[in-house]
């Protein structure tokens, strides 16, 4: 896990070149199978939700430019998938998500959390037997097999 800290630089389109090129650094080095990503949320500041959708473009074309598929997962999605619970708190994300990986992160990385628990959904998704990848998931055990009659033993 890191932290990209972008405040001192003041350019945005700076910021954008440098989140790309992180990524892309990151995507050449470790040969990832996916990029998830958590799906832009409404808030109170329009701009807020502009620069981060920027932001993640800039990820989203380093991981595609190399072939690598990106999944969104909304954010109630990662925390029910990693708490049980849609509505938990950063502190429980990041509680669960250093339980879960047996990892210790400083409260200040609560953002780093969430990028994790993201991964996280997207590891479980991958894995559901109920759902797969480009799918919804399945309602019910008895609908999954007989959408996957191939995948039953």
């Amino acid at each position: 896990m890191g932290v990209l800290d972008l405040r001192k630089q003041s350019d945005a389109y700076q910021k954008l070149a440098c989140i790309h090129a992180k990524v892309a650094a990151l995507c050449d080095l470790h040969h990832p199978d996916d990029l998830a990503v958590e799906s832009p949320f409404y808030g109170k500041n329009a701009q807020v939700i502009l620069k981060l959708g920027r932001a993640q473009g800039a990820a989203m074309t380093a991981a595609l430019s190399r072939g690598i598929p990106v999944f969104e997962y909304a954010p109630r999605r990662a925390k029910q998938a990693i708490c049980g619970n849609g509505a938990a708190s950063k502190e429980q994300v990041s509680l669960m998500v250093q339980r879960t990986l047996g990892i210790d992160i400083e409260p200040r990385y609560l953002d780093a959390t969430d990028a994790l628990a993201i991964a996280m959904c997207h590891f479980y998704q991958l894995n559901s037997p109920l759902a797969q990848p480009g799918k919804a998931a399945a309602s019910s055990w008895e609908k999954f097999i007989r959408e996957n009659p191939d995948r039953v033993h």
